[in-house]
């Protein structure tokens, strides 16, 4: 983790996410070929403090599939978004006070991909 707390201090000192730190997050999160709580934390974390900002387009990208990963790709409910994976999500989307358009991305994303998304994240879609 600690790879990922200088690469936020990097990314952090302009405000900005831009092709080089998109690349670099890549690297460090899909290092061991998974995307754990602690990395969708961090992304989210990232996300609020760059949120509205002329970020590089395959930020987006590489944020809306890494959490779809982590949502989608995990060992208890594989392909679904579960009820208590659903409570972290609304916490996190709603941590910010506001829903940003990387955010609704990811919404229409695992929309389109789950096989089920609870309610409470469907109600973020009307």
């Amino acid at each position: 983790m600690s790879k990922l707390n200088e690469l936020k201090k990097s990314i952090l000192a302009d405000g900005v996410i831009d092709e080089q730190e998109v690349k670099q997050l890549r690297e460090v999160l899909y290092a061991d070929g998974v995307i754990d709580k602690e990395e969708a934390e961090f992304l989210f974390e990232l996300n609020d403090a760059v949120s509205g900002k002329e970020n590089h387009p395959n930020w987006e990208t590489l944020f809306v599939d890494a959490i779809t990963s982590f949502l989608l790709e995990d060992e208890t409910s594989p392909g679904v978004v579960d009820e208590e994976e659903a409570k972290w999500l609304l916490a996190k989307i709603q941590g910010d006070g506001k829903l940003d358009k990387i955010e609704l991305t990811l919404l229409n994303n695992l929309k389109a991909k789950s096989k089920q998304l609870p309610q409470s994240l469907l109600n973020l879609l009307k």
